[in-house]
């Protein structure tokens, strides 16, 4: 009973995705002749899987406008922090933009230019996330490895020099499928994300573990350092009190919390693009990739809407009523 239901689930799966995936149904005609699509009319002829990627793409894009708008309209946050929040902004914003243009032209517009376009667009966007957060990484531990040199002009000229790399590197790998790096011509050579090929998916998957690892490696010698400084001030009042431990357990918790995000959100992707072969069936490859989406759902509210400045901006923005002279505190990229 349950292999039949999961069976004819998946046949429903890729039957409805023929339109967004058409290498799915071209490389079955015996699983479709089977369905009789022809003869038998559609009960429903959008896939879920779809409708919940533009929800989720709909949301991402309300959250990440507020925030690149206010970033971009207060003057105040022109600090390095603030320039790293609003690039991880931007590039979450394009990136739902994205999913809602992808469901559009796939029930709205049969192109196969612009499938191309609409994939290299996703490619860079999520690509330019990705790279934000490690670059906010980095951030964090310079403003702690170097703490007393941290605010100059050099700091903000080489974080101008890191986004600059950022995207530059993330417009390359969203162009490749644009430029010819495509399945469109070999449909054998098909990923599980079509038109990517399979060394396309390789190429991202890698680079996803590489940066997840460099992450990972920064975040432990931040907290080394956190716990470190929380030693010398214990030291230096000869006792450790109880707030100095709280303030350490909360640094280390929302270090993990950072890091357990988005390796939940993203390595189930990446795994499945290093093992999953185009012939299975679609639904994994949906399973893997809406979670995929949440990390740029929940971005803003870990690294902007946690902010003291954000959050006054926010008051202002929806409430005006906002008291000036309640007094308030930014954090520092070092407070995790």
């Amino acid at each position: 009973m349950n292999e039949t239901f999961l069976g004819n689930d998946t046949v429903a799966t890729a039957t409805l995705a023929g339109k967004a995936f058409p290498c799915m149904e071209a490389n079955y005609p015996e699983r479709n002749g089977s369905l009789e699509l022809s003869a038998a009319p559609q009960d429903f002829p959008i896939n879920p899987w779809d409708i919940m990627l533009c929800m989720s793409g709909t949301v991402i894009a309300c959250e990440n406008s507020i925030v690149v708008a206010i970033i971009f309209y207060t003057p105040t946050m022109r600090t390095p922090m603030f320039v790293l929040i609003g690039s991880l902004a931007t590039a979450d914003l394009l990136a739902g933009m994205g999913l809602i243009l992808n469901f559009v032209f796939q029930y709205v517009i049969s192109s196969e230019t612009i499938s191309l376009i609409t994939v290299g667009f996703l490619v860079a966007s999520f690509t330019a996330s990705i790279s934000s957060l490690l670059a906010i990484t980095v951030d964090r531990y310079f403003s702690l490895y170097n703490a007393l040199t941290y605010f100059s002009e050099k700091t903000l000229h080489y974080v101008h020099l890191m986004l600059a790399g950022t995207w530059g590197v993330s417009m390359c790998l969203g162009l490749l499928p644009v430029l010819g790096w495509n399945c469109l011509d070999d449909p054998n050579s098909c990923s599980i994300v079509r038109p990517l090929t399979r060394s396309n998916v390789t190429l991202l998957a890698v680079s996803f573990f590489v940066i997840f690892i460099l992450m990972l490696t920064l975040y432990f010698k931040i907290c080394k350092i956190v716990c470190h400084h929380a030693h010398q001030i214990a030291l230096q009042k000869h006792f450790f009190t109880a707030s100095h431990y709280v303030a350490t357990k909360k640094g280390v918790s929302t270090l993990a919390i950072i890091l357990g995000t988005f390796g939940a959100s993203w390595l189930p992707f990446a795994i499945y693009c290093l093992v999953g072969e185009r012939e299975y069936p679609l639904v994994y490859t949906y399973a893997t990739l809406l979670p995929a989406t949440y990390n740029s759902m929940i971005n803003p509210i870990i690294y902007a809407y946690r902010n003291a400045e954000i959050q006054r901006s926010l008051y202002v923005l929806f409430c005006g009523c906002f008291q000036t002279n309640v007094a308030y505190r930014s954090r520092s990229p070092s407070e995790v």
